[in-house]
């Protein structure tokens, strides 16, 4: 029987690729995004590799859309294995002294409150099956940029989030989890809105990333990520781990 994974912000970019990868490790999946023609894309590029897709169109930040992605999964398949939240935003970009509280509490909303949500869904079912979750997390959690400071403490709370219910659960293991420096959309955002708001040399640093290559292809990310969904031990629930260090990197290679 091909395990299942519920999976969010899944239409494009790392989540497009953790779908594919997942796929072809051996889940079957429950896909959310709000884009339901290029989910539909992501959902036939599953089924090539052999998985049966379910897919809950809608915004992640509404308050019925977490509860919906769980009830498919349980409902098409009858159990969830794994839950990858990796949807998530960057703005608003902005100093603290600046902020919009109201675009502050969107970013919270998808990036923070939505999994929340989706935990309170899932954990049921991931109990039943010892099953694992993984929130896509970012360095920016704990390193702080100037101006990303909805995105960043929405994070650092993510983490957090992840230790508390590895303390709560000892039945289910919790990881939240560093991509790197990935080639998406998000990547693309900084490039384009960045000047001007950033500081100077962040956003310098950040074009050096596209412009001498060294961001990450979603499809190496998904790799470990998946991995880690799949067979991260119960020792790691409540850790935060990079997708490059050394005990994800031989949690792939174990395969």
């Amino acid at each position: 029987m091909r395990r299942v994974l519920a999976l969010t912000g899944a239409s494009r970019g790392l989540g497009a690729a953790v779908a594919v990868e997942a796929a072809r490790q051996g889940f079957d999946l429950v896909l959310n995004a709000r884009d339901e023609a290029r989910l539909e894309d992501v959902a036939a590029a599953c089924r090539a590799q052999g998985a049966q897709t379910r897919l809950v169109v809608g915004d992640i930040a509404a308050a019925d859309t977490a509860p919906a992605l769980i009830r498919a999964a349980q409902e098409h398949f009858g159990r969830v294995d794994a839950l990858v939240h990796n949807a998530g935003v960057l703005p608003p970009l902005a100093p603290v002294a600046e902020a919009d509280l109201g675009a502050w509490q969107h970013n919270w909303a998808v990036n923070f409150f939505a999994a929340v949500r989706l935990l309170q869904a899932a954990l049921p079912a991931l109990r039943e099956q010892r099953g694992r979750a993984v929130l896509v997390s970012s360095g920016a959690a704990v390193h702080p940029y100037p101006t990303w400071g909805a995105y960043g403490t929405a994070k650092a709370a993510l983490n957090h989030l992840a230790g508390v219910v590895a303390a709560e659960e000892p039945l289910v293991t919790v990881v939240a989890f560093r991509p790197g420096v990935v080639d998406t959309d998000m990547q693309a955002l900084i490039r384009s809105q960045g000047a001007g708001v950033m500081p100077p040399a962040l956003h310098v640093r950040f074009l050096a990333y596209w412009q001498e290559g060294r961001l990450q292809p979603p499809a190496a990310v998904a790799r470990p990520l998946v991995a880690v969904a799949r067979a991260a031990p119960p020792s790691w629930s409540g850790a935060f781990v990079a997708y490059d260090e050394a005990r994800v990197q031989a949690l792939l290679a174990a395969g």
